[in-house]
């Protein structure tokens, strides 16, 4: 259980820096003069919206996979019987 809770502190902080790297890249393109800035900014700002919704989809999905917390009391109480 605590193996699976570090994994969840492990892929939060990577979720939260990739979204403040797309943060700043969004803002350095809005500023650009490049051929490609336009592209490349439009791009950035999708991808500040889709990468919180697939997170945030992908919690749904491990949540339901998931073991129910009856489950959880059940497998501790025969673990503390053994």
């Amino acid at each position: 259980m605590k193996k699976f809770q570090k994994l969840k502190r492990v892929a939060a902080m990577v979720g939260v820096i990739l979204l403040v790297g797309m943060y700043v890249t969004t803002l350095i393109l809005a500023f650009s003069s490049s051929p490609q800035a336009q592209n490349l900014l439009m791009a950035s700002i999708v991808c500040t919206v889709v990468i919180p919704v697939l997170i945030y989809a992908m919690e749904l999905v491990a949540r339901v996979l998931g073991p129910s917390d009856e489950e959880k009391d059940d497998n501790s109480a025969k673990n503390k019987k053994k």
